[in-house]
C-alpha cells in the first residue's frame, strides 16, 4: 500500500468522535477532512484544506460574507493602506509581500461591489425615470411621431414617380421610427399598461443593430434619456474595462525605464482606480445627504492619492512624482473618455 493509500486509510471515519463537532461546533480531527492527511498545523499541506471545520451559523456567515466581500482581517490591513499609503500597498504587493494583503483584482471586485449596492439604494438609474409629467410629454411626443409617421407614408404613395423624393421620405420615416424605437424603451420601465404595451411594440419591432461610433452618437443625441439610463445600468458590467485602457496611459510616464513592467504598472492602475472608484461612491453619498460642499473638498484628495501612490510605488522624488501625477490626471481623464465612448457603444 503507498503512502498516500496508507493516509487515505488513516483518516477518521465520518461521524467518529474525532469529527463529530462538539458543543462549541469545532470538530478535533487529526487528519484531514478532505484528503485524509495527517495534519500537523493549522492548514493540510497536502490540498491546503483549513485543519479543524467551524459547524457553527457563525462560521457560515462568517464564509458567507468572505465569499461575497472577501471579508476577511487582510481587508481592514489593506483598506487603510490603500486610501493613506497606497504606494507602500502597491510595492509591497509587487514586491510579493502578499500574505496580509487583499489582491489588486479583489478589491477591484470588492469596491465594485459595495459601490454598485450604494447606487442602487440612493435609488441609482430609477431615478433617471420618467416622472408623471415626463411619461405625458413621452406619450404627447410618441403620439405626435406616429401622426407625422402617418402623414409622410401618405405622401410617399402620391410620389411613385419621384425616385429622390421617396428616398427623402424614407430617412425620415426611418429616423422617427428610431425615435419610437427609443420612447418604446423609455416607457416600458415605468410600468402601467400603456407603458407595457410599448415594450411589447419595442421587442416586435427592436432598435437597428449597429456598433459604429457615429450610429451610438446619433442614438444618444435622440434620446440623451435614454442612453444615461442604459449606460448607468451596465457601467459596473465593464468596469474592468478602465484597468487596460489605464495600464498604457501609466507605461507612459516611465517609457524608457527597465525597472518597472507591465506587471507593476497593471498592479499600481488596479489599486488607483479601485480608490477612485470607492471615493466618488463615498461622494456620492455626501450628496445625497445634502452635504455637496464635504464632498466636493473631498475629490481634491484624488490627486494627493496618485502623487503618494506614485512616490511610494515608484520611489520618485517630490519634482518626479509632481509631474507625474499632473499627467496622470490628465491621462485619468482620457481613459474616462474612451471608456465612456466604449459604454455608449456597446449599450447604444
Amino acid at each position: 500500500m503507498n503512502d498516500s493509500s496508507s493516509a487515505v486509510a488513516a483518516a477518521p471515519e465520518a461521524g467518529t468522535p474525532e469529527t463529530r463537532a462538539s458543543a462549541d461546533g469545532h470538530t478535533h480531527e487529526s487528519a484531514c477532512l478532505n484528503c485524509g492527511t495527517p495534519l500537523i498545523g493549522a492548514h493540510c499541506h497536502a490540498c491546503g484544506q483549513r485543519g479543524h471545520v467551524h459547524r457553527t451559523l457563525g462560521a457560515f456567515f462568517h464564509d458567507l460574507l468572505h465569499g461575497v466581500l472577501h471579508f476577511e482581517g487582510r481587508t481592514w490591513r489593506t483598506l487603510p493602506l490603500l486610501v493613506w499609503k497606497p504606494g507602500k500597498l502597491t510595492r509591497e504587493y509587487i514586491d510579493g509581500r502578499r500574505a496580509s494583503y487583499v489582491s489588486p483584482v479583489a478589491v477591484f471586485l470588492f469596491v465594485v461591489f459595495l459601490s454598485y449596492a450604494l447606487f442602487s439604494a440612493l435609488g441609482g438609474a430609477e431615478s433617471l425615470t420618467p416622472t408623471v409629467n415626463g411619461v405625458d410629454q413621452v406619450k404627447g411626443a410618441y403620439e405626435a411621431n406616429e401622426q407625422q409617421l402617418t402623414d409622410l407614408r401618405r405622401e410617399r404613395a402620391t410620389l411613385a414617380n419621384d425616385a429622390a423624393e421617396q428616398k427623402r421620405i424614407d430617412k425620415e420615416i426611418k429616423s422617427l421610427q428610431e425615435d419610437q424605437n427609443a420612447m418604446r424603451m423609455v416607457l416600458g420601465n415605468v410600468g402601467s399598461q400603456f407603458e407595457r404595451d410599448f415594450r411589447a411594440g419595442f421587442e416586435a419591432n427592436p432598435l437597428p443593430k449597429g456598433n459604429s461610433i457615429t450610429k451610438a452618437i446619433e442614438h444618444i443625441q435622440a434620446n440623451p434619456q435614454l442612453a444615461i439610463y442604459k449606460a448607468q445600468t451596465s457601467a459596473y458590467k465593464y468596469s474592468w474595462m478602465l484597468i487596460p485602457l489605464s495600464v498604457p496611459f501609466v507605461w507612459l510616464l516611465f517609457p524608457f525605464s527597465r525597472r518597472f513592467g507591465g506587471y507593476d504598472h497593471t498592479v499600481f492602475a488596479t489599486y488607483s482606480i479601485s480608490f477612485m472608484i470607492a471615493l466618488v461612491a463615498v461622494v456620492s453619498l455626501l450628496v445625497f445627504f445634502n452635504l455637496t460642499s464635504i464632498g466636493l473638498l473631498l475629490l481634491l484628495y484624488a490627486p494627493w492619492h496618485m502623487y503618494r501612490q506614485l512616490r511610494g510605488t515608484y520611489a520618485l522624488g517630490r519634482f518626479g512624482a509632481i509631474w507625474r501625477m499632473l499627467l496622470l490626471s490628465l491621462f485619468a481623464w482620457v481613459a474616462i473618455g474612451l471608456f465612456a465612448t466604449v459604454i455608449g457603444v456597446m449599450v447604444a
